[in-house]
């Protein structure tokens, strides 16, 4: 049975402020996660090659330690290459079969890079350093011992939290984010760095939003072109958000780029970049630090202190729970009448099957006149039938691809 209660209050859209944030593709927290997931993603598909399954591994304890840059117009130069290190556990033999663990991860993550970050050379900018490691044999016989049952024990005790439907705010900084990174965007303006971050605050109906994005020196020949680029970038984001108000929801907005900017401050009064990222000489990163796994960081609302990406997809909750809480809620909001917002928590022990949660949590907020014994059953159908095994396990197999967004 689902605990449901009913929350008082408004949706935060409803709020008098909302505070919503997301860190890019080229941010640093957010290549430690995408890298550590590529490394998970990769190990899973060979599991699935070799032995039909996906075996013991979580990826998730990656670093991502800055280089050294020196920018100059028309081009700087990497003075020291970024280092990534790779964590932490993994199966290398089964059935009498070696995985080469260590080059699957490394290549794995060579080709993210190569196919997400246009100005990085993963062979020349980054040094990874594999350090997986076999895993506990107490965890390890969760697989062996269960390799007959197509749902595992969860190898962990963790807890998760979704919500639907994402706010204005929300919907907006992810729309943004994934404006300024779409491939369009970079063949417009291809001294746009993928290092960007989107930081919108709401008060009332009006919106400041706060954009930090570098622009690759190599296409600016001076302080004066770096300016006049900013302002026709400022002058698309302007644009974007004027279209996009979303049914008339902002009355309005204000918008900053690069805000440590100083004109005649030279190089230190600009945003530059060689290579696209602040991991390049001023940032590390680190998975778990950025994003969550809807890909947003929204302090109006309840935070799963899990970092989804790395972990096993077969039986970590920490990463199914973390995408599936989600999932939940947007299908219980859609899937029934007389609701306002709702929220999932989903909480894992350790050993017990993955289709049976120790808790499933769903607090709502209902429209005038509805009460919460008018939608219990329905929500109650709605989350046995995702917790099912013909329904959960392939969405464990969809994770196991990467099929799914985690940050």
């Amino acid at each position: 049975m689902v605990n449901i209660e009913r929350l008082a209050g408004v949706p935060v859209s409803e709020e008098a402020v909302e505070c919503v944030e997301r860190k890019g593709t080229g941010h640093p927290d957010t290549l430690a996660d995408l890298l550590s997931e590529a490394v998970s993603v990769s190990l899973s598909k060979e599991y699935l090659r070799l032995f039909g399954a996906v075996l013991h591994h979580n990826t998730d304890k990656g670093f991502l330690a800055a280089g050294g840059a020196r920018k100059n117009f028309q081009g700087g130069k990497i003075t020291k290459p970024m280092r990534f290190f790779m964590g932490d556990r993994a199966t290398f033999k089964a059935e009498g079969i070696k995985v080469p663990v260590a080059d699957i991860a490394v290549e794995a993550a060579r080709k993210w890079i190569r196919e997400n970050m246009r100005f990085i050379e993963p062979e020349r900018h980054i040094v990874f350093h594999p350090e997986l490691a076999p895993g506990s044999q107490q965890l390890s016989r969760i697989y062996a011992t269960d390799g007959a049952r197509k749902l595992l024990g969860a190898n962990d005790t963790s807890a998760a939290v979704g919500y639907w439907p994402l706010s204005p705010t929300e919907e907006l900084v992810l729309s943004l984010e994934r404006f300024l990174n779409s491939k369009a965007f970079k063949r417009r303006y291809p001294e746009t760095g993928e290092d960007v971050k989107v930081m919108a605050v709401r008060e009332g109906r009006a919106l400041t939003v706060t954009v930090a994005m570098p622009l690759i020196d190599r296409f600016l020949r001076s302080e004066g072109e770096y300016f006049v680029r900013k302002e026709m970038v400022l002058g698309e984001i302007e644009e974007f958000l004027r279209t996009r108000r979303l049914n008339g929801y902002f009355e309005d907005f204000m918008v900053h780029l690069n805000s440590l900017d100083v004109r005649g401050g030279g190089m230190g009064g600009i945003y530059l970049s060689v290579l696209g990222t602040s991991a390049e000489d001023a940032d590390s990163g680190q998975v778990g630090r950025g994003n969550r796994a809807n890909g947003l960081i929204s302090l109006g609302r309840p935070l799963t202190m899990e970092a989804a990406a790395g972990k096993n997809p077969r039986s970590h909750t920490g990463k199914i729970y973390g995408v599936l809480a989600h999932e939940l809620a947007r299908k219980v909001f859609e899937g029934t009448q007389g609701l306002r917002e709702v929220f999932v928590l989903l909480v894992s022990r350790i050993g017990m099957e993955i289709n049976r949660p120790a808790l499933v949590s769903v607090k709502l907020r209902l429209q005038k006149g509805a009460h919460p014994r008018d939608v219990s059953d329905r929500i109650n159908a709605i989350i046995g039938e995702e917790l099912s095994e013909k329904n959960l396990l392939p969405f464990t197999r969809r994770l196991s691809l990467g099929k799914y967004t985690i940050c």
